[in-house]
């Protein structure tokens, strides 16, 4: 399985519009961050997490042809915003695109894209199909078994996944004890890591290393990762030999 980053950034994105700081400026590529959202391929299977504003630019850059399913981890526009695009797969591969989503999610879809589902029979408007999962869920996409991790981002509950020993967890402040279990034994956890500075719901760098130390993983990697957390080398070189910052379209055998 190969699992791709193809955003790493916050809801505004790296750089920030107007900024002047030092990493807004930097020219350097893992200083560089499209909205967060990852890619797991097999050799049969294609499947990516949230479909955000950056979802067009990362399927060209990534050379995606086939997609069998997108998983949502909640419903706000930094995760949600790119769904239009997946008109590009319904046209290649002649079907609806597969959405997997919470009810609180799928909700927020059929406002925000109300189109989609009032008029089937108009050219052009996406075709989906809507298949709810929760905390209590395992699912398979092709030969892909997902068990579903549920966290908390301040008051509302967002969807993590595990892929075998791979787990991917993104807006987040609490992981309750019985989540955590789902999490144990994980030899590859993707953990969001926003800024230093306390943030209402979101981990701080600090709190994710704590994360990272109760679990244990043999690697982890912070994403969603705003322009306050600064120069990605420089807080690498901080960072333990086991944790990573991530950052756009690295990639992982696992």
């Amino acid at each position: 399985m190969k699992v791709t980053f193809l955003g790493t950034g916050t809801s505004q994105g790296v750089p920030v519009i107007a900024c002047e700081c030092r990493v807004c400026v930097s020219d350097h590529k893992k200083d560089q961050r499209l909205r967060s959202s990852l890619l797991i391929e097999t050799e049969t299977t294609t499947v990516v997490i949230d479909s955000g504003p950056d979802f067009r630019q990362q399927m060209l850059a990534s050379g995606i042809k086939k997609l069998d399913g997108i998983l949502y981890t909640h419903s706000h526009k930094d995760h949600l915003a790119g769904l239009d695009d997946v008109r590009a797969f319904n046209h290649l591969q002649q079907k609806p695109a597969e959405l997997y989503a919470s009810a609180a999610t799928q909700h927020a879809i059929k406002q925000e894209f109300a189109y989609i589902f009032q008029r089937k029979d108009y050219p052009g408007v996406p075709q989906v199909n809507l298949n709810t999962i929760d905390k209590n869920s395992r699912i398979c996409i092709g030969d892909i078994d997902i068990d579903v991790i549920e966290v908390m981002h301040h008051q509302m509950p967002v969807l993590g996944f595990r892929f075998r020993d791979f787990t991917y967890i993104t807006d987040a402040n609490f992981i309750a004890p019985a989540e955590v279990a789902k999490i144990a034994g994980s030899k590859y956890l993707v953990l969001n890591a926003l800024r230093r500075e306390q943030h209402i719901s979101h981990f701080t760098l600090s709190e994710a290393l704590a994360i990272a130390s109760t679990i244990q993983a043999d690697q982890t990697y912070f994403t969603h990762i705003s322009h306050q957390m600064g120069l990605h080398h420089e807080v690498q070189n901080e960072l333990p030999a086991s944790v990573n910052l991530a950052y756009d379209m690295l990639s992982l055998e696992i």
